[in-house]
């Protein structure tokens, strides 16, 4: 896949997911980036899949772009971003050459960043999930999330998932997701988590102002209420993200194991920036740690299925059987839930 092409899907991508203004932007710079640059140059010989399934450049370049606006550094590029009046295309082709020329810096720096999103949304999977396992298993749980970026979904016992009249999780959670529902409710089975622990590559600290930075340039402009959810869930932040590999910060997390626990350990839309000897290593801890404790293992990621959202696995160990719970909207905005 090209550089263009790669512009091009993802803003379809953000069309589908209610993004018309981040797709405009996308779809223009694609178009309108030339080589010449150290940056564009740079973008252009990037080694690799460029695309969504790969590094997604095209994402880490509109991250660079939200930075600036966030930080009010860009001017012209405040005067097309939301809420200001709808831009023309020349309009926005003429910030984003103001952005790459006087602000390459920035732009290189986010470039250097995989995106994370931290969509908190997704948590209604989690929420879903967990309710189901405190039912089938009906053990306190410890919870272990790979690529957690800023750990905000560690705290899904803590949301709420609201569906028609039924509700899972806590009354007073600053959180309610309220996805569009297809397919039966999991059980009101409260669960337990007795132990919250993440990791990632380059973990962000919501208490830092450069990393609070690098969470909300992830969230596309034209959405403010992505925003304005990550920071209920930031409000009630209560666990810890390590840095590290995830293959070696999880061989060590499961030694932790034990009959009197379910170990749940869980990833989304993260699985794929993990190298195959990363991803190797962490199913063989999993397969190993389970002979001696209950371990579920949550995946939702994109598969082969374009256009239909994520993928919604769960494996359970030590059985090693493998269940189809069904699929998500990439941001949480429907679920179609189809659990046994």
């Amino acid at each position: 896949m090209t550089l263009r092409e790669a512009f091009e899907v993802q803003a379809d991508n953000n069309a589908r997911l209610d993004s018309p203004f981040t797709a405009r932007v996308l779809r223009i710079a694609g178009a309108s980036l030339q080589p010449g640059t150290p940056l564009t140059d740079r973008m252009f010989a990037w080694e690799g899949n460029v695309g969504a399934f790969g590094q997604s450049l095209p994402l880490r370049f509109l991250a660079g772009l939200h930075a600036l606006v966030l930080t009010g550094d860009c001017p012209a590029l405040v005067a097309i971003y939301p809420p200001n009046s709808t831009p023309s295309d020349d309009q926005i082709t003429k910030a984003l050459q103001v952005a790459i020329t006087e602000h390459a810096d920035t732009l290189d720096r986010w470039l250097d960043l995989p995106p994370q999103t931290n969509e908190v949304r997704r948590a209604a999977v989690m929420v879903a999930a967990g309710h189901w396992l405190a039912d089938q298993y009906k053990l306190p749980m410890q919870v272990l999330e790979l690529g957690a970026s800023a750990g905000l979904n560690l705290m899904w016992d803590q949301f709420a998932l609201q569906v028609d009249e039924t509700r899972l999780g806590p009354e007073d959670a600053p959180v309610l997701l309220t996805p569009e529902w297809r397919g039966d409710m999991p059980s009101s089975t409260l669960p337990q988590v007795q132990f919250r622990r993440g990791v990632d590559l380059m973990p962000m600290d919501i208490t830092d102002p450069g990393d609070l930075l690098r969470m909300s340039s992830y969230l596309w402009a034209d959405q403010p209420e992505r925003l304005e959810r990550s920071r209920a869930a930031a409000s009630i932040f209560a666990a810890t993200v390590d840095q590290g590999d995830a293959a070696a910060w999880l061989e060590a997390q499961l030694e932790n194991v034990a009959p009197e626990h379910l170990t749940l350990i869980y990833h989304t839309i993260a699985w794929q920036y993990f190298p195959a000897e990363t991803q190797n290593r962490c199913l063989a801890a999993i397969e190993a740690a389970a002979q001696r404790g209950p371990i579920a293992h949550l995946s939702m990621e994109a598969d082969d299925r374009q256009g239909e959202g994520a993928a919604i696995t769960l494996t359970l160990w030590p059985e090693g059987r493998k269940l189809t719970l069904g699929r998500v909207d990439f941001h949480g905005r429907w679920v179609d839930w189809s659990a046994p």
